[in-house]
């Protein structure tokens, strides 16, 4: 069964964040970001339960080459990415959006 995609306002703010911060760095290298994020959201649509429980019901989902942590609840019919989240940031940021 395939999930539908929720994507929260937060997580799309943090995910254009860091998308500028790259390509302000290294142009290109944003592009590049958004490509590790997308293979790992294109994972997570095809088995969600293979990531682990990290708090509660919220999963954690690692991008290749960054440093950078998807966060997602899978309910029966969607799959809700509740932050895309630098690895080195202190948890309790996101948690309050479970």
């Amino acid at each position: 069964m395939r999930h539908r995609l929720i994507i929260r306002p937060e997580a799309e703010a943090e995910l254009q964040e860091a998308f500028d911060w790259y390509e302000h760095r290294v142009p290109g290298l944003g592009a590049d970001f958004l490509r590790a994020v997308d293979a790992v959201v294109a994972s997570i649509l095809d088995s969600p339960f293979q990531y682990p429980a990290v708090y509660r019901h919220v999963r954690r989902a690692l991008t290749r080459r960054f440093p950078y942590q998807i966060l997602l609840t899978v309910e029966e019919d969607s799959i809700t990415v509740l932050a895309v989240f630098h690895a080195a940031r202190d948890p309790k940021r996101w948690q309050d959006r479970v």
